[in-house]
């Protein structure tokens, strides 16, 4: 017999436990499904920190959902009693004129956001592990942070349990289709599942289950890299060391974090450009060390005391659209069906409020969050 919910989820990483959480929590019939286990580190969503920031130079539009992001991460805490999440204050680098100082003060104008503009010996000053070149500016804001991918993915899934939900780990999905006389099936490894409603958040599997949206999904490796910072950790605590972004005048940019986790567990940072199309079932997960030498090289005149002995490293995905905006909408040729996908290397930061407008639009149909720029039916881009 094919057992029936109210809503299938299929992904249970960042996106997919937080819709889980919230559709479960409005009392709906969930199943989840993941083809891994819990909170693994197969995808994107792993690798112990994510950078938060408010003033958006991605784009105004998305500074509403960060604010209501960083409301629910909050209450996150609250109700689970975790540190999901911890404010650091957050640094741009760049040249004046860059794309991330000037988009980020666009934002911070548009909606009357504290920051301030520091020069590079303000910056050098008050941050002394940055070395800035003098033509470099700092943007800083005083409510970005870090969260927590692998603990916001355990608490969204704990969480939804809690209220209800069932979870399957390691249960790969074989296909999914809309049923003749409404709603949707699933079928797995293990059994067939019905629902009134699908919502796919497949991360860097989006290419496989997704093809059809309209919106093209290319998938790229990128590394994290852990670094002894030379002289110990200390300058490097979150007290005292913010998570940054800096972008050199060739547009391309670092991004990284304080030491988090103790005087053994260095400070993370990594390239936000540069990878090269994988497919996720063949992800290269060595570190190699000529990457490790190409980001030694490109701290040691910007953050030179980084540059030291490499703890560990990790590879994630990227999943990109061409315009690297996401997709967040109901599917274009079945309203049944919510996706959720393309996230571009800066989806992290939003994970509880997308999982909110996910459980909106598979329960209403649509949200009162701003989300007409990830329409998956958007205009396509020169180069999709």
């Amino acid at each position: 017999m094919t057992r029936s919910f109210d809503v299938i989820v299929l992904g249970l990483g960042g996106m997919g436990s937080s819709a889980a959480y919230h559709l479960a929590r409005r009392g709906r019939r969930v199943l989840g499904l993941e083809r891994f286990g819990p909170a693994h580190a197969l995808g994107a969503s792993h690798g112990g920190s994510r950078l938060y920031r408010q003033s958006y130079a991605e784009g105004e539009s998305y500074v509403p959902l960060l604010l209501r992001a960083r409301e629910l991460w909050e209450q996150l805490a609250v109700d689970s009693g975790r540190e999901v999440f911890t404010t650091t204050g957050g640094l741009i680098i760049g040249p004046q004129d860059s794309a991330m100082v000037v988009g980020s003060v666009r934002s911070a104008k548009a909606w009357d956001l504290p920051h301030e503009i520091l020069d590079s010996a303000e910056i050098r000053r008050r941050f002394p592990t940055f070395s800035p070149a003098a033509d470099e500016v700092g943007f800083h804001e005083r409510e970005a942070g870090v969260a927590r991918p692998e603990l916001t993915v355990s608490v969204h899934l704990d969480l939804a349990a809690a209220h209800g939900a069932e979870l399957h780990f390691e249960e790969p999905v074989l296909r999914w289709d809309v049923d003749a006389v409404g709603g949707v099936r699933v079928v797995t490894a293990r059994e067939t599942y019905m629902a009134d409603r699908l919502v796919i958040a497949p991360g860097a599997w989006a290419p496989q289950l997704l093809a059809d949206i309209g919106v093209p999904v290319r998938v790229e490796r990128r590394v994290m890299y852990w670094f002894a910072p030379e002289g110990g950790t200390a300058p490097f605590e979150p007290e005292r060391h913010p998570v940054y972004v800096w972008e050199d005048r060739t547009g391309s940019s670092i991004y990284g974090f304080p030491a988090l986790d103790g005087p053994n567990g260095g400070a993370k940072v990594a390239f936000h450009e540069g990878g090269a199309p994988v497919d996720p079932d063949l992800l290269d997960r060595e570190i190699h060390p000529e990457e490790v030498e190409e980001m030694r090289t490109y701290l040691r005149t910007r953050i030179p005391t980084l540059a030291g002995d490499l703890l560990k490293g990790a590879a994630c995905t990227y999943s990109l659209t061409p315009d690297e905006h996401f997709v967040v909408s109901a599917h274009p040729r079945h309203p049944e069906v919510v996706v959720a996908c393309g996230f571009s290397g800066h989806g992290f930061k939003f994970v509880p409020v997308i999982g909110e407008i996910l459980a909106d639009l598979a329960v209403d149909g649509t949200s009162r969050h701003p989300i007409d720029l990830f329409d998956a039916g958007r205009p396509r881009t020169a180069d999709a």
